[in-house]
């Protein structure tokens, strides 16, 4: 199993399951102009669960889609920032996850079809591009198999943290609450301390926006 499958750590707009079929059924996700193609082989991952990864998250770049900054994946975070990223591991075939890459890359499932995982666990990061999502990191193994997640190629205290807007932080609370089970104030205690959110939203305001999730 440990050479078949792997898990995708998503702790952005895919802790939502509902964000993520896009990428494993494709279509068009409202309010958004992109289409996803989908994967080749559209099984439901046989795996599901909630993670928290060893770093932390922060929001930065200034999305088309989001409008706002959006989250990324520090796996070595400057001492200031909290640790602890909440995420929800999908567990993919290696082809499903090469599609999955190809889809944060830009590209059509099967033009990554020579990505190897075992690369990414030998040397821990594995950058196979200049694209905000093309950089993959190994952060753990779970079941024997390897938990992969995507970042960008910058070192996180190199980039201005940048706000996100109410749509995303809406779909990150969802996305919590469905994956975690938090309530409203976990949900507000855990966004509030993250780059990009802080100083930006109160806490006031992020309950507004996670108590539509709720």
């Amino acid at each position: 199993m440990s050479s078949q499958y792997v898990w995708y750590a998503a702790y952005g707009s895919n802790l939502f399951e509902r964000r993520f079929a896009y990428y494993l059924e494709g279509g068009n996700p409202p309010g958004t102009p992109r289409v996803y193609p989908g994967f080749r082989d559209r099984t439901p991952p046989p795996g599901n669960r909630p993670l928290t990864l060893p770093g932390c998250i922060y929001f930065a770049w200034e999305s088309p889609v989001w409008t706002g900054g959006v989250a990324f994946y520090a796996h070595r975070p400057p001492a200031s920032w909290p640790i602890g990223a909440a995420a929800r591991g999908y567990l993919l075939t290696v082809e499903q996850f090469r599609d999955l890459m190809a889809q944060e890359m830009h590209r059509q499932p099967g033009e990554v079809d020579e990505f190897d995982p075992a690369e990414v666990v030998r040397h821990g990061v594995l950058r196979l591009g200049d694209g905000h999502y093309e950089t993959l990191w190994h952060v753990d193994d779970l079941d024997g198999c390897p938990v992969l997640t995507f970042s960008s190629p910058w070192e996180p205290e190199a980039v201005r943290p940048n706000r996100p807007s109410a749509r995303y932080l809406s779909m990150l609370a969802a996305g919590l609450a469905e994956s975690h089970n938090w309530a409203t104030e976990e949900i507000v205690g855990y966004l509030s301390g993250r780059p990009g959110v802080l100083g930006n939203w109160s806490a006031e305001e992020l309950r507004a926006v996670v108590g539509t999730q709720r």
